[in-house]
């Protein structure tokens, strides 16, 4: 599975491989669906439909609302040297989600991992926004890190996401899904 803070990017390479060679197979079958291994969220819940990589493009937030598209997506920025990106908002993602008595601990995590001045993964953050976030540190909410997420939001949806779409597996993915 693709989604938590401490997932590895290997996972989602599987995954996208895996993904890779079940999308080539549909080529050869005359049905339009295949059953997939992974869960996705919204598209076809179990199933591995040949339209989804069309649906991919309509947004961003499309794109990271299926669990197929995200671990695709996931996989491109591992080689884009930027993986990061998406580590950070999905691990804020699950920052959220979390139970308050758990969010201290969880947010330092994440600060120290993605943003701290030594962070291991550190995100392309500006000046201000590292600043805001470090004193949202001091008593973290639900909402410390929503600038931070937002500015990395904004990023992959402005540069990662257009590249994503051009890339040549997105592009043969697309492909075979219009003449599938």
């Amino acid at each position: 599975m693709c989604r938590g803070l401490d997932s590895l990017p290997i996972t989602c390479l599987e995954k996208a491989k895996e993904l890779k060679a079940l999308f080539g197979s549909l080529l050869q079958k005359s049905d339009h669906s295949i059953t997939g291994t992974g869960q996705s969220k919204k598209c076809n819940k179990q199933r591995l439909n040949i339209n989804e990589p069309l649906k991919w493009k309509e947004s961003f937030e499309e794109l990271l609302s299926c669990q197929n598209g995200l671990c695709l997506f996931r996989a491109f920025l591992v080689s884009e040297f930027s993986e990061e990106n998406i580590a950070f908002y999905l691990a804020c993602e699950d920052y959220r989600a979390a139970k308050p008595s758990k969010q201290a601990t969880k947010a330092k995590k994440i600060y120290d991992e993605f943003i701290g001045l030594d962070a291991k993964r550190e995100v392309n953050l500006d000046h201000v926004t590292k600043s805001i976030t470090k004193e949202n540190m001091e008593h973290p909410s639900q909402s410390c890190f929503d600038l931070a997420q937002s500015k990395i939001f904004s990023l992959m949806e402005k540069d990662s996401y257009p590249r994503f779409l051009k890339s040549p597996f997105y592009l043969e993915l697309s492909r075979k899904s219009k003449t599938g």
